[in-house]
């Protein structure tokens, strides 16, 4: 692998245009146009490889390469300035060296693992049956490893073990107590309930993939095809996703999502160009430029890649996707006519960058194309990228398996103790177990049957919320969660923004035009236009009037709208794309470029054609006018900024136009004294700003300026610093600044308000984005993540240790401002100092990190909650926030407009971002804390019943015997007490209004005071003093009847729990008086039918029996009811406050 001298390709993720400069149109006929497009990639590839052997210059070069990602050459300027000759001279010796090379790779290649390929046209059946199948896979069991796997999830939760340990006791006949069916039938049912639940949704899983695998793709067959068949469309066959193998040439259409990662061969579009959307893979919405392979796009139709013989290396498959490495090697020319030379040195190599590449889950934007498989299934850069879900077990869940182990500790210690108190007499281990599995309703088991019910009650409150329609709870274990969450974790694009761009505002520093002011703007072109082309008759100088008017020294409004408007309608990379039904679609790499250029076509200049020498446009009369391009500058991160040189073709005058960003642009422009105050004015606003500005050429300057740039653009040494300074010097100075654009990318409703109660509740907000720096503060701003005139500190491209300690001694010493910090940056800290960066960023108000891949978004999530040990919820609607979600505590998808991956991997799915506070403030808030009750209160019912057993066993001389046995155990847990108990999940302290009006609230939750030891003793020495009470009380005034003890005990214990129900209950619901009700009379009728717990019924509605009974409840219950009252005077809770 070490001799192919390719590795400058995947130097770094940004050098994939490394080759690209201005189109020398001086030299180049429309006519060579393709053939130039053909080779220039082998020569550029030389250029690189030669560069790379000398060590110092590779350096160097690595600065001028580096292009960001999505600043991506369109449809123009994509060939380079080189001499013939040296393009000859670098492309011969090389492919020499590249095959031999290759043949050595691949005769190591059997000996060690390496994942790397070398894949011929039409591969063999055995090389493909080599590489993993091409099928999606989300399911988490198959046949074999359900019933396992769901058993150790259930058995690992200490509660579910200890019931099974219980109830397999019951099969000993000395341990033997009561019935069998008592122990067996709740941890059956829970276990049941549970797989069910489980069962289902990995079958609704196992139908979403069954779906994406049976997608149907086009496929070439060469089996079918023969050099007789008659010309026009190959043989196809149509395939399942799922059957693609690597080496399959697809032919895939305008809209269709790609099946596994291509390299691209050709494309409909006569310049090798296609467009592709990867919001899926990288969440960035522009459009991204893709260049199919050159010599298979010079071939004349799509049939004849059939009978290519070629070869195609591919690097090992990697998680980057802005890196790829390979080569196209053509073993033997195509056949060739009669009177052809075969003019190609064979075999031919040609390099192959991540430019070539189709991943798979992007999307084809525009016309047809056809792709050679390379990574299939598990190697592509989309699955790599996503990390495989794991089961999500709620905090709450945890916290009473702790719980449930001390109550274990309570139960052993208890039958330690009356064993002890015994003396030890007999067999008395047996009385221990005895004594265990008497008081094993310590832990109940109907917990986990109350709480799990719970939880279907709750996703169903808020799968039927109308407030938020839409919302689908997809995991239902943890709507207790949203209650608790303190760190929000937000992908932007898409999420916090509608990723609609519209310009919004034209400042041109005398004046400025709101966008309820365009009407006006639409008028002044219509003007200028109407009076350019009537002088235009006469003097046959269209562009002239402005300039005339200039040298007047005064120029009036409409010629400046003129001239603003048409510079921002030529200084772009957009082409127009007539679809079937007559509409037109604009294609960038930008959707600002694309906003530009829909406005000024609402102001009446439209742009109707675009190709890489020409721009035509129409104006508001109708007529068309034409421009000429002569050189191009591309958009980089670098520069900040776009220039292009154009010729009016009725005129031939030459102008040089330039946009960019301010920082870069006030430098170039004429002095001004506006036009830092009205970007900051913008920048406020959340607007993005482009300062637009252009220079007239004399054809003297123009020519000039040519032969600089191509001596520059010859040089084999320091090209790209010597052509950028040769822009600069005679085309970059001195510009006539003409105007201000406001672009603003469109929030999602209520965005703001939204943000805003958030953080009034005590959620720290950040913001995970894979877009550019600038864009990302903007919205920072614009949804008021920053507060106004909060400080904004940038952290970029940091290399070095030094720089990262220095910026994070720098955050510690300032915790109040916003941070925004690229990918690049964020991983240095991340590997350096990953401890201190958390333990700074997670105090800060608010983080922004931007150009962050996916897993460096999941990292983050990972990272904050294992540092901090706090719940962490991310939302996000892309397939490239599918990792953040799935790492998170709680993960919310919002359904996108570009399909619902996001949405299908989250616990729950909500359809925009401002549902969000119903979801938690309102029905988060109530879950944890109706869940916390409920489980209080079935403890507390376990261990009251414990505590009167224990009371019984020390007066009967310590003997392990049952207290209640049979009908009315199993009644006392479901018949008697159920159906109120249950109720508590109905209950809320405030209204949904106030819960909202007051976010504050939410804040209090989080500190998980509602269940905690504080609370759980509480509720033990309530229930040692009840159960007490009512078992020493009744032992007390029924000393002569003590047959009926069992009947006064039971009778006094089930009025008790309906009571302290009552006493818990903050608002009541009609469904809670009833189930008090409806308890009331089931006890009261089954007693007729258990004789033999209440033997004598005459004495059971007899006064005495009655006022006894009505004594020890009130003995049991009334303190309590004194403390809730005294606590409401003296230390209100905060709810009540509002009430």
């Amino acid at each position: 692998m070490s001799e192919i001298a390719l590795n400058t390709f995947g130097r770094s993720r940004k050098s994939r245009r490394a080759g690209y400069t201005p189109l020398h149109n001086g030299e180049l006929g429309d006519e060579e146009d393709s053939e130039m497009h053909a080779s220039v990639r082998a020569p550029a590839a030389a250029s690189y490889i030669s560069a790379n052997r000398k060590g110092k210059r590779r350096e160097r070069d690595r600065g001028h390469y580096a292009d960001d990602p999505e600043e991506e050459v369109t449809l123009l300027g994509d060939a380079l300035h080189e001499d013939d000759d040296a393009f000859r001279d670098g492309v011969h010796e090389e492919p020499r060296r590249e095959t031999s090379s290759q043949r050595s790779m691949l005769s190591r290649k059997g000996k060690s693992s390496d994942k790397s390929r070398t894949v011929p046209f039409r591969p063999p059946e055995k090389l493909q049956s080599k590489f993993p199948p091409n099928v999606v896979r989300n399911q988490k069991y198959n046949v074999f490893t359900f019933l396992p796997l769901v058993f150790y999830e259930q058995f690992k939760f200490f509660f579910n073990l200890y019931f099974l340990l219980v109830a397999l006791s019951q099969f000993v006949p000395a341990l033997k107590i009561g019935f069998i069916v008592t122990y067996v039938a709740p941890l059956a049912f829970v276990l049941s309930v549970t797989m069910g639940k489980e069962a289902y949704d990995d079958y609704k899983r196992n139908l979403r993939d069954r779906e994406a695998n049976s997608q149907k793709y086009l496929v070439l067959d060469p089996t079918e095809y023969s050099a007789s068949t008659p010309e026009g469309i190959p043989h196809t066959r149509s395939v399942p996703s799922s059957a693609l193998r690597v080496g399959d040439l697809i032919v895939l259409e305008k809209n269709q999502r790609l099946p596994a990662d291509l390299v691209l061969l050709r494309t409909s579009d006569s310049s090798g160009t296609c467009f592709i959307r990867t919001d899926q893979l990288d969440g960035e919405t522009d459009w991204k430029l893709r260049v199919a392979v050159p010599a298979c796009q010079k071939l004349s139709s799509d049939r004849e890649l059939l009978t290519v013989d070629a070869e195609i290396y591919a690097d090992a498959p990697i998680k980057d996707i802005h890196t790829f490495i390979g080569t196209f090697t053509i073993n033997s020319p195509a056949p060739l006519l009669e009177d052809d030379v075969p003019m190609v040195q064979v075999p031919t190599v040609e390099p192959l960058t991540a430019e070539n590449m189709l991943w798979a889950n992007t999307v084809l934007a525009a016309g047809s194309a056809v792709g050679f498989v390379v990574y299939t299934g598990a190697e592509t850069r989309a699955v790599m990228n996503t990390s495989h879900p794991e089961t999500k077990v709620g905090l709450l869940d945890l916290e009473i398996n702790r719980l449930a182990k001390i109550l274990c500790a309570v139960t052993f210690v208890l039958s330690l103790v009356l064993v002890a108190l015994n003396g030890f007499r007999g067999p008395w281990y047996i009385y221990v177990f005895r004594f265990l599995i008497l008081f094993s309703s310590i832990i109940p088991i109907s917990l986990r049957v109350n709480l799990d019910m719970g939880k279907t009650v709750y996703a169903h409150q808020i799968m039927n919320d109308s407030e938020i329609p839409d919302t689908i709870v997809r995991t239902s274990t943890l709507p207790e969660e949203l209650g608790r969450i303190e760190y929000l974790l937000s992908d932007k694009t898409g999420t916090l923004t509608q990723n609609e761009m519209e310009m919004k505002k034209l400042h041109m520093g005398t004046v400025s035009y709101g966008f309820d002011s365009m009407d006006e703007v639409a008028h002044q072109l219509a003007v200028a236009f109407g009076a350019s082309s009537e002088q235009g008759h006469g003097r046959q100088n269209s562009l002239a009037t402005g300039a005339q008017l200039a040298t007047r020294g005064r120029r009036d409004m409409s010629s400046r709208v003129h001239d603003v408007v048409l510079s921002l309608a030529l200084c772009h990379n957009v082409t127009p794309v007539y679809n079937d039904d007559g509409t037109v679609t604009y294609q960038a790499s930008s959707p600002d470029e694309v906003a530009i250029v829909k406005w000024t076509e609402s102001v009446g200049l439209r742009l109707t054609f675009r190709d890489r020498t020409r721009i035509e446009l129409q104006t508001p009369s109708g007529a068309r006018i034409s421009f000429e391009v002569l050189d191009i500058f591309p958009f980089t991160s670098e520069s900040k900024r776009m220039g292009i040189v154009v010729r009016d073709s009725q005129t031939g005058e030459v102008t040089f136009l330039q946009k960019g960003a301010d920082v870069v642009m006030a430098k170039i422009v004429q002095r001004n004294d506006w036009l830092e105050e009205e970007c900051a004015n913008m920048a406020r606003e959340g607007l993005r700003t482009l300062v637009m500005a252009r220079r007239r050429l004399s054809e003297q300057a123009y020519a000039h300026f040519k032969e600089q740039h191509h001596i520059a653009s010859i040089k084999l040494e320091g090209r790209n610093e010597a052509m950028t300074t040769v822009v600069s010097e005679l085309l970059e100075r001195d510009l006539e600044l003409l105007g201000l654009t406001g672009v603003e990318d469109k929030l999602q409703d209520d965005v703001k308000s939204t943000l805003e109660l958030l953080r009034n509740a005590g959620i720290k907000i950040w913001m995970l984005t894979g877009d550019k720096i600038e864009t990302a503060t903007c919205i920072a701003i614009s949804t008021k993540l920053v507060s106004r005139n909060q400080y904004i500190h940038q952290v970029a491209k940091l290399k070095t240790s030094d720089e990262a300690r220095d910026q994070l001694e720098f955050l510690q010493n300032k915790l109040d401002c916003c941070l925004v910090i690229d990918g690049e940056s964020l991983q240095l800290c991340l590997n350096l100092f990953k401890n201190e960066f958390i333990e700074i960023a997670t105090k800060l108000s608010a983080v922004v990190a931007c150009r962050c891949s996916p897993t460096q978004k999941a990292d983050v999530a990972r990272l904050i909650r294992k540092h901090t040990k706090k719940r962490v919820c991310c939302i996000g609607d892309g397939g490239n926030d599918v990792s953040m979600i799935q790492a998170a505590d709680v993960g919310v998808g919002i359904v996108g407009k570009e399909g619902k991956q996001a949405s299908l991997a989250a616990d729950f799915s909500v359809t925009q971002f401002s549902h969000l506070t119903k979801l938690l403030l309102w029905h988060g808030r109530n879950s944890y804390r109706r869940s916390a009750k409920l489980a209080q209160f079935v403890i507390h019912r376990g261990l009251i019943i414990s505590v009167m057993q224990a009371v019984f066993s020390s007066i009967f001389y310590f003997a392990p015997i049952a207290l209640y046995q049979g009908w009315l155990l199993v009644g006392y847990a479901t018949a008697y007490t159920m159906a109120p108990v249950f109720s508590l999940v109905l209950d809320r302290d405030v209204n949904e209004d106030l819960a909202l009006l007051y976010p504050e609230l939410y804040k209090e939750l989080t500190k998980g005071r509602i269940l905690s030891y504080k609370t759980f003793f509480m509720w033990l020495m309530i229930s040692v003093y009840q159960g007490a009470a009512i078992m020493l009380m009744s032992l007390v005034l029924f000393e002569t009847e003590f047959l009926n003890i069992v009947s006064i005990s039971f009778t006094a214990l089930i009025l008790n729990e309906l009571i302290m129900v009552a006493l818990e209950i903050t608002t009541w619901h009609v469904y809670m008086v009833l189930s008090e009700i409806i308890t009331l009379l089931i006890y009261a009728i089954s007693i007729a039918f258990l004789p033999e717990f209440f033997a004598d019924l005459s004495f059971v509605i007899s006064t005495r029996f009655v006022w006894k009974v009505a004594v020890i409840v009130a003995i049991s219950a009334s303190p309590l009811y004194v403390i809730k009252l005294v606590r409401s005077r003296v230390a209100p809770a905060a709810s009540s406050k509002l009430l």
